[in-house]
């Protein structure tokens, strides 16, 4: 019910914003280039070139983008009805000095020091631009989906409260009911960890920062869903370190909490159903981005200016078992169907790290 009632809201969504483009007339924009169907969304399209060439080394899926889309998840969780926070209202920027030393935001204060600038030089609000570089950054990566934006965010008056970012050592009772509290149910968590296929870790194991979560991180596909519930044999670094779980390749590492959630009861079928079928993974993982960009948000407040995201771009390539490993590796949790017959891939037998910019 969960799956349906987001899809729901994503199609409603998709269709409000395809009928209002058919009977609105669009604007010119003042760069003489561009048209919109609001006038408000014109100033976004200078903002995209300036972040494709600057921010995100010329529109690559690279580092950048990883942690600009960590960066709107982590700023949009700090919600919750009885202990406060702002939600998708840019305050991880504007309130940087508390924020950032956040325990489960180790690491972020670099992503938020490049985009801050932006910010300012924009004079767009911090929630507004976070969504926004969030969303042009996963349209650089082959095979996202086409991320809706919404603008619109006010400034964010206060800090998020600690203690809302769920942590890769928290169980998955704790991290169900963490996303509960703010509004998502077990399947659109396991679609927002679609994010982890173009992710790479850079603190739970300090000695080897840019370690991928699986063997295509500049791809946005299934693989992640595969490899996380291939049997773990190593650490690709010191090994021991919080938060961590044995992973099925050298240089890859896996999360504790993905590893845990791809074998609960409550999470496990969606996760193995998305491994053979990555048209619902991105139209799942898009519903629920559209969901995380809004949260304690009304669409009625903002303006849909999705027109400015890049297209996407295609990815043909099938997932695949990496190296040696068969189905025989695979530690299936889903009882209720069986799991996908996919092809071997030999040449994969270890993952290189993601460079820095």
């Amino acid at each position: 019910m969960a799956i349906k009632t987001l899809f729901l809201i994503f199609t409603l969504a998709s269709s409000f914003s395809n009928s209002y483009a058919a009977i609105t007339r669009r604007v010119s924009c003042p760069d003489g280039v561009h048209t919109a169907t609001n006038a408000a969304c014109c100033a976004w399209f200078p903002v995209l070139d300036d972040i494709q060439e600057s921010l995100f080394d010329g529109g690559k899926c690279g580092e950048e983008v990883h942690e600009s889309l960590r960066l709107t998840f982590h700023d949009a969780i700090g919600f919750s009805p009885s202990k406060g926070g702002g939600g998708a209202d840019g305050s991880i920027i504007t309130f940087a000095d508390v924020e950032t030393k956040f325990h489960a935001n180790n690491g972020i204060d670099d992503i938020v020091d490049a985009q801050t600038p932006f910010v300012a030089k924009w004079n767009v609000t911090p929630g507004d631009f976070i969504q926004f570089a969030g969303a042009v950054g996963v349209s650089n990566c082959p095979g996202a989906p086409r991320l809706q934006f919404f603008a619109g965010r006010p400034v964010p008056t206060a800090a998020s409260p600690d203690l809302l970012i769920p942590e890769p050592f928290d169980t998955v009772d704790s991290i169900l009911a963490r996303f509960s509290d703010a509004g998502f149910g077990p399947d659109e968590v396991v679609a927002l960890l679609a994010s982890h296929s173009i992710a790479a870790a850079d603190h739970v194991d300090p000695s080897i920062p840019g370690t991928p979560l699986d063997s295509t991180p500049g791809v946005f596909d299934s693989q992640f869903f595969v490899e996380t519930q291939l049997h773990g044999t190593l650490f690709p670094g010191t090994g021991g370190n919080q938060g961590e779980a044995e992973s099925p390749l050298a240089g890859e590492l896996r999360l504790q909490s993905d590893s845990e959630l791809a074998r609960d009861s409550r999470t496990s079928c969606t996760w193995q159903s998305f491994v053979n079928n990555e048209d619902n993974m991105r139209s799942a993982f898009a519903a629920a981005m559209l969901k995380l960009s809004i949260v304690d948000h009304s669409l009625d407040n903002l303006v849909d200016c999705s027109e400015v995201i890049p297209d996407v771009k295609p990815n043909t390539a099938a997932p695949y078992f990496p190296g040696t490993l068969t189905i025989n590796d695979i530690e299936q949790a889903c009882s209720s169907t069986p799991f996908p017959t996919l092809a071997s891939n030999p040449a994969i037998t270890s993952v290189a790290p993601v460079p820095a910019s």
